[in-house]
């Protein structure tokens, strides 16, 4: 019987998929539940298993776009799987081989072997870092010359659907004009098309604040150690952040709203997307009722989600439902910049890297880690004046770190009942 293998639906309002990679060759055989592709959605990449064990075909070429509940391959349940292989043949005995000479190399002209280059293309070669498997050689015996490497003919490798999308390109020869097209994901045009949305139908503002990581930083350093060793996760500063924020958050809840038609939608948790940059696009894992998690637990959950980011396994539902978003461009080395909201949230902070600067401390200048934050906001439903109070809670408990044990109030006033 043949079963045919049909586009399943990744998501509500998902009505088409691109066939991003096909895991199986045509006529393979597959056994049952096995990964047989994946298919690229403007939200996720997931997976297509086997129904069935048998023989595939493929109906569908890796980058076409399809409908969901298209039909991309069949699997023939008459199909057998391929025998196992036979032991090796016995080597003959030692005084059964015969020994042939090698005829020898004709002395009248030198001769190279294939892929060897010539002084002067090897010359080029180093200078472009284009390697000979990469270039066919069409001089004598298959040597590579000069115009072999100016004009290069990739070397024959033979392809597949599941290797062909990962065929090398050639290094660009100096003074080339060559161009190359790639043809969008769906994830990215579909990134392209919020961010843009973003820009056309928000009130897009951005406030700025710095901030002394010399407490954080303290911390780390003394508790890393142990920290890790009880958790089993490395202490970073995006538990701090995320912990921050979540404390601001309950103080100034229009940062945690948005807007749904003519009604503003307040949320009584705190669902934080981790901004994650994939092979594939930008990705926005949520960790959810992130204001009653541990640092620790925070931790474990953005090194999970990054993972299956950047493996391309995260779900639909693991990227949906965020109420505000958290960027780190200081891995990338940023100073500072203006991230962009994250529809339909009404908020996003920008941190950056860390760098020491001279800064003046009771009187006194003092150098200290300094980290600009970045808090992009929509001004329909965030005024400034709580735009700047919120970066600025966030900016006092993460320099001064103890609060946020006390829900951001004064340890020492709580004591005293004050």
């Amino acid at each position: 019987m043949i079963t045919e293998i049909k586009v399943p639906s990744p998501g509500e309002s998902i009505t088409e998929v691109q066939i991003a990679r096909w895991i199986k060759n045509d006529g393979d055989y597959v056994e049952k539940d096995e990964e047989l592709a994946e298919i690229d959605s403007d939200k996720a990449t997931l997976t297509i298993a086997a129904e069935q064990s048998g023989t595939l075909s493929i109906k569908v070429k890796e980058g076409e776009t399809v409908s969901v509940g298209t039909v991309v391959c069949t699997i023939d349940d008459q199909g057998k799987a391929p025998a196992a292989p036979k032991a090796a043949a016995a080597a003959p005995k030692a005084e059964e081989q015969k020994v042939i000479p090698s005829a020898p190399a004709p002395t009248s002209e030198k001769v190279y072997s294939s892929g060897i280059p010539s002084p002067a293309a090897e010359k080029i070669m180093k200078e472009t870092g284009v390697t000979a498997d990469q270039i066919k050689g069409t001089g004598k015996g298959g040597r590579i010359t000069k115009t072999d490497v100016l004009n290069p003919i990739p070397a024959a490798t033979p392809a597949t659907p599941a290797t062909a999308a990962a065929a090398v390109v050639p290094a660009a020869v100096p003074g080339s004009r060559d161009k190359r097209r790639e043809k969008m994901t769906m994830l990215r045009k579909k990134l392209a098309q919020r961010l843009v949305a973003v820009k056309n139908e928000t009130a897009m503002l951005t406030t700025f604040n710095e901030v002394d990581m010399s407490a954080i930083m303290e911390i780390r350093k003394v508790h890393k150690d142990k920290f890790k060793e009880k958790h089993g996760v490395g202490l970073g500063f995006m538990s701090f952040f995320t912990k921050a924020v979540c404390e601001a958050l309950k103080e100034f809840p229009a940062v945690n709203a948005m807007i749904d038609g003519e009604e503003i939608v307040f949320n009584s948790y705190c669902d934080i997307g981790i901004a994650v940059s994939a092979p594939k696009g930008l990705m926005v894992p949520v960790i959810r009722n992130a204001e009653g998690l541990s640092l620790a637990q925070i931790e474990s959950q953005v090194i999970a989600l990054a993972t299956k980011a950047r493996d391309g396994k995260l779900s639909i539902d693991e990227m949906t439902g965020g109420t505000f978003t958290i960027t780190n461009g200081g891995v990338f080395g940023s100073m500072l910049s203006t991230p962009i909201i994250n529809p339909p949230q009404s908020a996003i902070l920008g941190m950056h890297n860390i760098v020491e600067r001279p800064v003046a401390i009771n009187g006194k200048v003092e150098i200290r880690p300094i980290m600009y934050v970045a808090l992009s906001y929509d001004h329909r439903i965030i005024d400034g004046r709580e735009s700047v109070s919120f970066l600025v809670k966030v900016k006092q408990q993460l320099e001064n770190p103890v609060q946020m044990l006390f829900a951001g109030k004064d340890p020492v006033k709580l004591l005293l009942g004050l």
